[in-house]
């Protein structure tokens, strides 16, 4: 997990530089005019789906929406997706319920994209269009290297779909070199502040919300925290009710429209007691924040490529100072396959 955290910024930067690619798909996007977007994903692929779901609802103003996959494996719901645009997500694209959900979209009029880790995968066979994520194989169970480059890959479709030229992420790889060098210190004083603590719940707003889900998801299967991820919102809708001085809360605050909207909601839950850990290019701007861990500025629609960084070393370094092996949770597997 350590050194394929430590690849992320070359496996980033060779993404940009096959921009071109990713381009040709975007243009067959862009010439069927979908009228919706459906995404379909498991695990941290479906936190990249959300964060593509934003994406597609800012950038290219079409209504997304998270695909439930048991409509179409266990309830065989007959959907006309006629004019829509289905997006498959899977490291290993070999997901059984992913695969029947893109071959009955397509046979019911959906244009569909599988974007994967693993080109020869039975997914990028059954769809029509296909993104390679070009993140090389990932050996731990935990998913980094392929989380990071899969976003990166959605942003660049997303922004080709509208015309761009992903001047927001050309120099992405430089940036996440920055972002590990410029953390590690932050990173360690908050693996010892945070070692015993026994629940966290992680939180952001917008873009940010996929990388507090994928934080959750991370700090649960390496560290086996009770673990829980809420929008800022939803935090304040009643579960900030459970929040007290037992309580860490992970608050992703990165510069931009939904980093501001998390200030209050951090001011809430320390009046409460928690102690409060902010990631993100704004984590400085919360002064009622315990720790802060700061990375770079980007636009903020591309923070999440960087935020989950330091997030993922925070995962590694709690599993190992709680005396876990983080290359081998326990009862997981690289693949999950479900129906």
């Amino acid at each position: 997990m350590a050194a394929e955290v430590a690849q992320q910024p070359d496996v980033l930067a060779g993404l940009v530089q096959a921009r071109s690619d990713i381009a040709e798909v975007a243009a067959r996007v862009a010439q069927r005019r979908p009228r919706f977007v459906l995404l379909a994903a498991r695990g941290s692929s479906d936190h990249a789906a959300l964060y593509a779901k934003y994406l597609v609802e800012v950038l290219l103003g079409l209504p997304a929406g998270l695909v439930s996959p048991s409509t179409t494996t266990l309830y065989h719901a007959e959907q006309d997706l006629t004019d829509v645009l289905l997006v498959s997500i899977s490291q290993s694209g070999g997901s059984y319920d992913l695969l029947e959900v893109t071959q009955t979209a397509r046979s019911r009029g959906a244009l569909t994209v599988a974007v994967t880790n693993t080109p020869s995968s039975p997914l990028t066979e059954a769809a029509e269009l296909s993104v390679d994520v070009r993140a090389g194989t990932e050996h731990a169970v935990a998913a980094t290297k392929t989380y990071s480059a899969t976003l990166l890959a959605l942003y660049l479709l997303v922004d080709a779909v509208r015309g761009g030229r992903a001047e927001h992420v050309a120099g992405i790889g430089e940036l996440a070199a920055r972002t590990l060098a410029d953390t590690a210190d932050d990173v360690e004083r908050a693996v010892e502040r945070y070692r015993f603590a026994d629940r966290i719940l992680t939180t952001a707003r917008g873009y940010s919300f996929a990388t507090a889900l994928e934080g959750s998801l991370k700090l649960a299967e390496t560290s086996y925290l009770a673990t829980r991820a809420y929008s800022g919102a939803d935090l304040l809708h009643g579960p900030v009710a459970a929040v007290d001085s037992e309580t860490a809360v992970l608050g992703v605050t990165s510069i931009g429209r939904g980093g501001t909207a998390m200030f209050d909601v951090l001011d809430t839950v320390s009046q409460r007691g928690a102690d409060v850990l902010c990631v993100g290019s704004a984590a400085r701007s919360v002064p009622s924040a315990a720790l802060n861990v700061t990375v770079p500025e980007t636009a903020e629609e591309a923070s999440p490529i960087l935020e989950v960084l330091p997030i993922q070393r925070l995962a590694l370094g709690l599993a190992l100072a709680r005396g876990f092996d983080p290359d081998s949770p326990r009862g997981l597997r690289k693949v999950t396959r479900t129906r």
